[in-house]
């Protein structure tokens, strides 16, 4: 069974967090239009009641996010994904002051508000800086932990074909990340994208060459909660899927993933828990 060989650390809310134990980042959707109807929500308390499970459950990191990454989702306007997200922030600080928070956003000034508005800590970007120039610079000026994601096969034309071997994965992460240390970004999450315009052939083979992704240096974060990968080969739904999702996190902790981004936190903590378990042989 592969073991990582480097023990990281984060810089979280001023806090220096090791990551030598897997950490839970919760997904919370204020979008209508999730792939996965059980992380959405559309009042104030309802997310609150949410994050307030997610946090007894043993959640570290809250994602808040409000553009849905399912295929064919209508991508909102930059005032609508304001309108979504800041309230939900705001709610999110007075109540819950001491959680760690995360934002899933592509755009740079949304990036920034929320980390200098609502004290977000981490800045989550599906595109890796693809849809926004300004969004690496932002993130340096920021100084907070940045989720560099590959999902270049997401913005393909239908006439080019994406190289998504793990190989290819990993120059082009390695690449964003040399520009990142170039700007002084201290500390970059690497995400290598599961489910992001990859087949279900291609996510298998990357989840296989995840201990490959140590030669980056970076931590390791792994987004596999109800997705395709976890439901399409056995022909059940999203719904069905948690145990299948459960056997992937299995999986990615024994490929070395230092954070499990999750939409059943109970579930992910009781696998973290037992693979500590089994590592350390303390039982």
């Amino acid at each position: 069974m592969y073991h990582p060989q480097s023990e990281y650390t984060i810089l979280l809310d001023g806090r220096l967090c090791r990551l030598d134990k897997a950490l839970v980042m919760a997904i919370v959707n204020v979008t209508p239009d999730s792939f996965y109807a059980q992380s959405r929500v559309s009042s104030s308390s309802a997310l609150l009641q949410q994050v307030e499970k997610h946090l007894n459950e043993g959640a570290d990191i809250i994602d808040v996010g409000a553009c849905s990454t399912r295929p064919g989702a209508p991508m909102p306007d930059e005032q609508e994904e304001k309108r979504r997200l800041f309230p939900a922030l705001e709610a999110l600080r007075k109540a819950f002051p001491q959680a760690i928070l995360s934002v899933d956003t592509f755009r740079s000034e949304i990036a920034r508000a929320a980390v200098q508005d609502y004290g977000v800590s981490i800045i989550n970007d599906v595109s890796a800086g693809e849809l926004d120039d300004k969004m690496f610079e932002t993130v340096a000026d920021c100084r907070v932990p940045y989720v560099l994601t590959h999902s270049a096969g997401v913005y393909a034309s239908q006439q080019e074909k994406t190289d998504n071997s793990p190989q290819a994965v990993l120059r082009y992460l390695a690449e964003k990340l040399q520009r990142l240390r170039a700007l002084g970004v201290a500390d970059v999450i690497i995400d290598p994208g599961f489910g992001f315009g990859k087949s279900l052939a291609e996510n298998y083979e990357l989840l296989r060459h995840l201990p490959d992704f140590e030669i980056l240096h970076a931590p390791l974060l792994v987004g596999l909660s109800r997705k395709r990968m976890a439901y399409e080969a056995l022909h059940i739904t999203a719904e069905e899927s948690l145990q299948a999702t459960t056997v992937l996190h299995t999986l990615a902790l024994q490929g070395g993933a230092h954070i499990l981004r999750v939409h059943d936190v109970k579930a992910a903590v009781e696998c973290i828990g037992i693979m500590n378990c089994y590592r350390s042989k303390i039982l």
